[in-house]
């Protein structure tokens, strides 16, 4: 039997379109025709609103009050199912900086929860975000467990979990460049960040396999002047460098003309949104612990806004995608700000069945209003509720 969705206005690569409906069988969109010729099925009725397709949060550290290092399944299925409620139907469970035992624990915990995620987003492989970081630049990250990127640290890890489908890095490291050509030669995605590298190390760092700049701008180096010159960080080398960019778009981060020259400059194809978040999102403002409850640091939510405890810095996001999406919208338009949550982080981490509305695809969509407040999402053509 087909799921039939009507009565909305889907958003297409082409661009927006109405009087069709868009067919679902097995959990693939299998076509898109007018709504006069659809077949007989089960009809969603999206009553005027959107239909998107889902979102995909490529960079995401938990919710809900778990953080995936905490290592239980638990902490895994908890935060699937609350982004999703918020219209994230795919993302990469993201790893801060934390000891090797936590690592271990969360990725057993993240193979247990993999066949009972069910009502949920869709996990599509790992992210660590760590250990190989700059101290200059370390930000809300242990820098005590910070490690230099040789071989001898990276090569185990890569072995022994080949769910991982990114790693973000500081490519000024000591075998910062020998790490990007391994993650290349193994299909991972490197990523530039927490970085104090200037702006010709991250040139060339491109050249050895980096290709995104994560949470860009946060944590990374920009112009200084040292005397009576100036010097450009990696800030500059993602707009110089064909770089794909990654921005937490939740208006506190970035605001909102900072966002407009990322696009202007990147364009939305260049410009993936992602949500940053940690355990506090969807919960009240109060003290929590960023990383596993065990070895974690503690941070403080205050008027939805995650700090670290001496209030001089933001301590990671509380942010979800429809928030991402309202928020960039507002300086890119609708249509700009669903691709970059859906289209470019498909793109980047090389999900060819998600990301758009198309004959083929997953069906993982998304219904929202003007405002983009989502009311029903579909993972696979499964509604989560």
């Amino acid at each position: 039997m087909a799921t039939v969705f009507r009565g909305g206005r889907l958003l297409l690569p082409e661009g927006v379109r109405t009087g069709l409906a868009l067919v679902v069988r097995d959990g693939r969109i299998s076509a898109i025709v007018p709504e006069a010729q659809a077949p007989e099925g089960d009809v969603v009725d999206a009553g005027g609103a959107y239909i998107s397709p889902g979102f995909i949060d490529m960079h995401v550290h938990g919710g809900w009050g778990h953080d995936f290092l905490d290592g239980t399944v638990e902490s895994f299925l908890v935060p699937a199912h609350g982004h999703a409620l918020h219209g994230t139907t795919a993302m990469a469970p993201s790893f801060a900086t934390a000891p090797k035992a936590d690592y271990e624990r969360a990725v057993r915990a993240y193979r247990e929860a993999l066949p009972l995620n069910t009502s949920g987003a869709q996990f599509v492989g790992l992210h660590f975000e760590g250990p190989f970081f700059s101290q200059a630049k370390a930000g809300a990250q242990d820098a005590s467990l910070l490690l230099t990127p040789t071989p001898e640290e990276y090569l185990p890890l890569l072995d022994a979990v080949p769910e991982i489908v990114r790693v973000s890095a500081a490519p000024e490291l000591e075998g910062g460049f020998g790490l990007g050509e391994e993650l290349r030669r193994r299909g991972i995605v490197a990523a530039v960040a927490h970085t104090d590298a200037s702006c010709a190390c991250c040139e060339e760092a491109f050249r050895h396999g980096y290709s995104l700049m994560t949470h860009f701008y946060c944590a990374m180096s920009t112009i200084v002047k040292r005397g009576y010159s100036r010097y450009a960080g990696a800030v500059e080398a993602g707009y110089l460098q064909d770089y794909d960019i990654e921005v937490i778009a939740d208006g506190v981060h970035l605001p909102i003309d900072i966002l407009r020259l990322v696009v202007r400059i990147k364009g939305a194809d260049k410009v993936a949104l992602c949500s940053d978040a940690i355990r506090a999102a969807g919960l009240p403002d109060g003290e929590y612990v960023q990383g596993s409850k065990d070895n974690g640091l503690k941070f403080i939510l205050e008027n939805g806004v995650a700090l670290k405890p001496d209030r001089t810095s933001l301590a990671g996001s509380v942010a979800t995608a429809d928030r991402l999406v309202r928020t960039m919208a507002r300086a890119a338009g609708l249509e700009a700000a669903v691709r970059m949550m859906s289209a470019t982080p498909s793109r980047i981490l090389g999900l060819s069945s998600k990301g758009r509305l198309a004959p083929g695809g997953d069906a993982d969509i998304v219904l929202f209003d003007d405002n983009v407040n989502v009311s029903r999402v579909f993972v696979g053509g499964r509604e989560i509720v």
